[in-house]
């Protein structure tokens, strides 16, 4: 296996991830906040809720940092 065969799994398992961690994310917003009618009061993330958030990030950023890195290294060699 070479580097850019581990980036490119790095890039897929990572975007699956994203995906899922952002699909257990529960918003209070319903159908009325598309139109402007919630009536939501701002709400600090706790618990299980702030570290499924920090883990999107977490994932987040390893998906790009692997895209640039696989944008960057064919041009090194």
């Amino acid at each position: 296996m070479n580097i850019t065969m581990i980036l490119q799994i790095a890039t897929i398992v990572s975007a699956v991830l994203m995906v899922i961690a952002i699909l257990l994310q529960q918003r209070g917003a319903s159908l009325g906040a598309g139109f402007g009618g919630s009536g939501e009061l701002y709400t600090t993330r706790r618990g299980l809720d702030k570290s499924l958030f920090e883990v999107t990030i977490f994932l987040a950023v390893i998906f790009v940092l692997s895209i640039i890195a696989s944008l960057v290294l064919p041009s090194l060699s």
